[in-house]
């Protein structure tokens, strides 16, 4: 009986680990009703193995790019990158990608879901080989909306992702630590050793290890967003210690505390120009149903608890985590918005005075990198969500689409965000390798 069970199992594992598709749910509710800041939250549907829905990397046919919002056009900014993720502008109009993938992590995802995640991971063009490990500058000389300088600013990084200048000093977020270098204007090679600013939690599991890195408005604070060690705490919530957060850094000493805490993935940061407010893109947890939970942007409450592992969307509850704690769940706050389930919304900026249509001037850019524990598919695009007296005020709009190709393969998957020094809106494409410009039609 036992070997039975076990070669069922083995077989099964097989199975999935080289099929993209194993559905143990469908989504019941249109996208638009797990959007904004009041969606539907269905009941939890939780089964033995996942919903594996994968779209393989296939990238761009020659000459193939996403279509752009009407009103607006998209060309190649900078083609032919291996792994561009993240996007900064340097007050001279230079931009800088961070060319970054996993870092080696062996003891993440173990055991028979575990295997099937990474299986999902490697088809959906992650971790196939290792990190390019360094930050590219990208140059438009001739102002034709395409880089035409391409330099290696810093190399030998450690799976570098945010980045922020302050002054004269270039702020780099690897995996498992900030580092600062001197920069001068205009330069595109930076030979000088890093300097440690702090450590960030990393290790041989480091679940989500992205680290993103935004500055006030005075440089003398860091704020960094440092994901979960896990889905809902199954590693133990010794593990999770100072994760799921965001961390404020003095730049001064390199102390830190925690800002705001219960945020499974925090990755895009930005300040909102109105408010004045720290928002976050916010990825939630797997293994729910197609149907929830929504990822979210949210502004951030210095202090506040968002709920990770204990409950999600507010006070939720969430009853696979092995110790409930009731108390912290009656702490904790509800997003300001939400961005639809498994959308894996990445990107986040603000407008920023941009060169789009009227429509697009007051509010955030998100870059959805796309699901794979959903069916129908969601995210593979990027959106704005429209901005009223600092706060969301109705649905996103599609900005940048037709990442997913008919046969369901994803062409690209949409990272990073940032507005450019001319005021268009630049697009880091992992799996197309390449850095899109959005910009208003002539």
């Amino acid at each position: 009986m036992y070997s039975s069970i076990r070669t069922g199992r083995v077989a099964l594992l097989f199975s999935l680990c080289f099929s993209s598709i194993v559905y143990s749910d469908t989504a019941q509710l249109p996208l638009s009703a797990t959007t904004g800041p009041t969606p539907e939250l269905p009941p939890p549907k939780k089964s033995l193995i996942p919903t594996v829905h994968v779209a393989s990397a296939k990238g761009w046919t020659e000459n193939g790019k996403p279509q752009s919002a009407p009103g607006t056009q998209v060309n190649a900014f900078a083609s032919g990158l291996s792994h561009p993720r993240w996007l900064y502008t340097l007050p001279n109009g230079d931009v800088l990608v961070a060319e970054t993938d996993t870092p080696p992590k062996p003891d993440d995802s173990k055991g028979l879901k575990g295997t099937i995640y990474k299986s999902a991971q490697k088809r959906a063009g992650s971790g196939e080989r290792p990190s390019e490990n360094h930050i590219t500058l990208l140059r438009d000389t001739d102002g034709d909306g395409k880089a035409d300088v391409r330099m290696t600013l810093i190399e030998h990084l450690n799976s570098p992702f945010g980045m922020a200048l302050v002054g004269t000093t270039l702020y780099v977020a690897d995996t498992d630590a900030v580092l600062k270098f001197p920069y001068q204007e205009g330069e595109t090679k930076i030979s000088a050793e890093a300097t440690k600013v702090t450590d960030l939690p990393a290790g041989t599991l480091n679940h989500h290890w992205t680290k993103s890195l935004i500055a006030n408005k005075d440089g003398s604070k860091l704020y960094v967003g440092v994901g979960s060690n896990s889905n809902v705490g199954e590693n133990g919530m010794e593990a999770e210690e100072e994760r799921a957060a965001v961390w404020e850094i003095d730049t001064a000493t390199g102390q830190h505390r925690i800002f705001a805490s219960g945020l499974r993935n925090p990755v895009g940061l930005a300040w909102d120009p109105d408010s004045g407010a720290l928002w976050v893109a916010v990825n939630e947890r797997d293994e729910l149903g197609s149907d929830l939970p929504p990822d979210y942007m949210t502004a951030l409450h210095e202090g506040a608890f968002y709920g990770w592992p204990y409950s999600y969307y507010g006070q939720h509850v969430d009853d696979r985590v092995k110790q409930q704690r009731p108390d912290l769940v009656a702490k904790a706050i509800t997003p300001d918005y939400a961005l639809g389930p498994h959308t894996a919304s990445l990107g986040l900026c603000a407008t920023g005075g941009n060169t789009l249509p009227s429509q697009f001037q007051r509010g955030m850019f998100v870059g959805q990198h796309g699901s794979w524990n959903r069916e129908p598919f969601s995210g593979y695009k990027v959106v704005f969500v429209p901005f009223e007296n600092g706060k969301p005020n109705g649905q996103p709009v599609d900005v940048l689409t037709g990442f997913l190709n008919d046969k369901g393969e994803a062409q690209g998957r949409p990272v990073g965000v940032v507005i450019d020094k001319r005021g268009d809106l630049l697009v880091a494409d992992d799996v197309g390798a390449t850095v899109w410009r959005v910009s208003g039609a002539k």
